[in-house]
């Protein structure tokens, strides 16, 4: 199974969620339910929401992972003041 990670804001500028996606290639040789295993680890340990399944006509599935990426402001700042 491949993965690959990459960010992208679905909106304008004003919008102010941003996803991170995540695709996984889900070989043919793998069982209903290790697949379905594998989406469950995922969701529950990695935060991850299913956004997309597509299956090929040999059997090859490919699934879009997505968790919504949250900005942490730091507050160092304000501990000069």
């Amino acid at each position: 199974m491949a993965g690959t990670t990459r960010s992208r804001r679905p909106g304008g500028p004003e919008q102010a969620r941003q996803y991170e996606y995540r695709v996984l290639t889900i070989p043919r040789t793998t069982s209903r339910g290790d697949a379905r295993r594998l989406l469950t680890e995922q969701a529950e340990y990695g935060r991850w929401e299913l956004a997309r399944t597509l299956l090929y006509a040999g059997g090859e599935r490919k699934v879009w992972l997505r968790r919504r990426i949250i900005r942490v402001r730091s507050t160092l700042g304000a501990l000069g003041d």
